[in-house]
């Protein structure tokens, strides 16, 4: 099996860099890609529903940005231990009929030794706002990497 770069057990800066790729990823709204940084049995428990491996992975992620439109992600690293990381993270999006949301969550992520998510928990809240007073657009520039997203 190969290695996911950025390998356990993570220092302040590896785990900066793979959420960071996480984020990158997720922004791109390609299941294939994403799926790719999870082990083949990764498991994932996102708000109630319930995902086990890659193929779950990928039918999920293809489900949520149908239904989830523009969707455009910001995560900051909150905690590291080991083999874990905690992330804190918002989201935009607007559903078909028009109404646009932002989402608040919180992750925790577990690796394996070759750099793989294994676990995948995320609490979310979501909070409808309107068009004007979105904040996020897009991928993060890189003039905005590395710093810490405002809660509001």
């Amino acid at each position: 099996m190969a290695d996911r770069p950025l390998l356990p057990p993570f220092t302040h800066e590896t785990a900066t860099r793979k959420v960071q790729a996480a984020e990158d990823a997720w922004n791109t709204r390609d299941p294939q890609r994403v799926a790719l940084a999870y082990s083949e049995d990764s498991v994932w428990r996102n708000r109630g529903t319930f995902v086990t491996g890659r193929a779950e992975i990928i039918g999920f992620l293809t489900a949520k940005w149908a239904r989830e439109l523009d969707y455009a992600l910001r995560k900051d690293l909150w905690s590291f231990d080991g083999d874990r990381i905690a992330v804190r993270f918002q989201y935009e999006c607007h559903d078909a009929a028009g109404q646009w949301w932002r989402s608040y969550g919180n992750e925790l992520w577990e690796f394996d030794e070759h750099g793989l998510m294994t676990r995948r928990e995320a609490s979310i809240n979501d909070v409808r706002i309107e068009e004007h007073e979105r904040r996020i657009h897009g991928p993060r520039p890189e003039s905005e990497r590395g710093r810490t997203f405002p809660l509001r």
